[in-house]
């Protein structure tokens, strides 16, 4: 039996072929395209997004995700369970610019934004130590996000739904 999980994509437009070779870098796990297995998170980024573009609709993309099927492949997946040095490390590195990610076809983990990032830069401006930040982080929900950087991996496990409008 194959176990399938709906995934989220928030934005101002239908994405009903999503490319994973668009976005910029410099994001958290890097260029890919970006989905989250909480609906009202997605909405939120999707509101956000469309208040920035005038006379946009908040769109968020539904997803039907073959995880059984995924997962029996070898595709080079990372998974951040928590925030943690490693996740932090990871960030830091994704936000200079040098590509941590490079190596991967799907990274999963938690989000940098609000409060967390406030973290994240203390930590990388020098204003924290790391044993500071990771103490501060481990106080926040984890806020799911995946990467998928392989296109294959969409065309092949990650099928269109419907967009609902906001």
């Amino acid at each position: 039996m194959r176990t399938n999980s709906i995934l989220y994509h928030g934005s101002t437009i239908i994405v009903n072929e999503p490319l994973a070779n668009i976005g910029r870098p410099e994001l958290d796990f890097g260029q890919g395209f970006y989905v989250t297995n909480n609906f009202e998170q997605a909405e939120k980024w999707a509101i956000t997004k469309a208040s920035r573009k005038r006379g946009q609709k908040a769109i968020i993309n539904v997803y039907q995700f073959d995880v059984d099927e995924f997962l029996s492949q070898t595709y080079n997946k990372k998974e951040f369970l928590y925030y943690d040095k490693e996740w932090l490390d990871f960030i830091t590195e994704s936000r200079k610019g040098n590509a941590p990610w490079n190596k991967y076809d799907w990274i999963e983990g938690g989000i940098a934004n609000d409060s967390v990032i406030t973290t994240v830069d203390a930590y990388v401006d020098g204003f924290i130590t790391a044993e500071q930040a990771i103490d501060q982080l481990v106080k926040e929900e984890l806020k799911h996000q995946v990467c998928i950087r392989n296109q294959e991996i969409i065309d092949r496990f990650l099928k269109f739904k419907e967009s609902i409008e906001r």
